[in-house]
């Protein structure tokens, strides 16, 4: 049997602030001050919004002291930067929690599941929750509980607020909509801002309502793509974490293109999800820098 090497314990800083000189130099300063091995560093300045970012890696047993005790020390650094609630300290040796939201369509639960059982995601799915039933036999086969929460046609305000229960009980980090095919009521965007991850296709807005793919069709598009977004509440408007394309051609039928649409939605679902549990996405305004 091969031997599975633990991942080495980690501390990763993500940050955010005014840009000005010496922002690099204070960071930098303040890890070697204790010790702090740096073993990952990426920086963008944003020329539009006069804004700097860093993502910074550092080995968590070079450092005299604990995530807590680093989130405090580093605070008094941000807080000479003007980062103000801009900036994170997150521990690797924190197990990352998610929770899956679907309805019919399975492909991206499929796929998540698959990813997760293989080590190749590295996360724990607390619960799907689902407005149908007919993915609970798949995620109990992989050990994970379905709650089946069913929508009215009208008042839906009792059914969130059941699926709000079931999501915070797990206190988790990241709430993804697999497919989801309800809108999350305002409050719930609040609540969830920053972890509620959502994906769809690319035909928005263009190809609106009914069998966008058959809309697609008909007009001969070339490309079908997905975008893993933010969720806000603006429908589908939230901080793009990842976007990509497949091409198809002529002779592509409707089922040709519904299935590369699906294939292209899981791959970028599941990156966006890697990017924000390994915390490569910093947020600033409807945009994101991802590292």
């Amino acid at each position: 049997m091969p031997v599975v090497t633990a991942p080495e314990h980690r501390y990763v800083i993500t940050f955010g602030c005014p840009d000005r000189t010496g922002i690099i130099a204070r960071i930098s300063g303040f890890l070697a001050e204790h010790g702090g091995w740096i073993v990952e560093a990426a920086y963008h300045t944003d020329p539009d919004t006069g804004w700097f970012f860093t993502r910074q890696v550092v080995r968590a047993d070079s450092l005299p002291f604990d995530a807590h005790e680093l989130r405090a020390r580093f605070g008094e650094v941000a807080a000479e930067l003007s980062a103000e609630s801009n900036w994170r300290v997150s521990d690797t040796g924190e197990r990352r929690r998610a929770v899956i939201l679907v309805s019919k369509a399975g492909h991206c639960l499929y796929d998540l599941l698959g990813r997760v059982a293989s080590g190749e995601l590295d996360v724990d799915v607390a619960a799907v929750i689902g407005n149908h039933d007919s993915l609970a036999d798949i995620t109990r086969a992989h050990g994970i509980p379905f709650h089946h929460v069913p929508f009215p046609a009208g008042d839906k305000a009792a059914a969130f607020e059941q699926v709000r229960k079931l999501v915070d009980e797990h206190d988790p980090h990241a709430v993804v909509l697999a497919r989801f095919m309800q809108i999350l009521p305002a409050d719930l965007c609040r609540e969830w801002a920053g972890r509620a991850i959502n994906i769809h296709h690319s035909f928005l807005p263009s190809f609106i309502g009914a069998k966008p793919y058959h809309q697609a069709h008909t007009r001969g598009v070339k490309l079908v793509g997905a975008t893993c977004h933010y969720v806000t509440a603006d429908l589908d408007a939230g901080p793009i974490i990842e976007q990509d394309v497949i091409r198809v051609g002529h002779g592509d039928s409707v089922e040709d293109m519904v299935r590369k649409g699906r294939d292209i939605e899981k791959v970028t679902l599941a990156r966006g999800l890697r990017w924000h549990l390994e915390n490569r996405v910093l947020v600033h305004g409807n945009r994101t820098v991802v590292f």
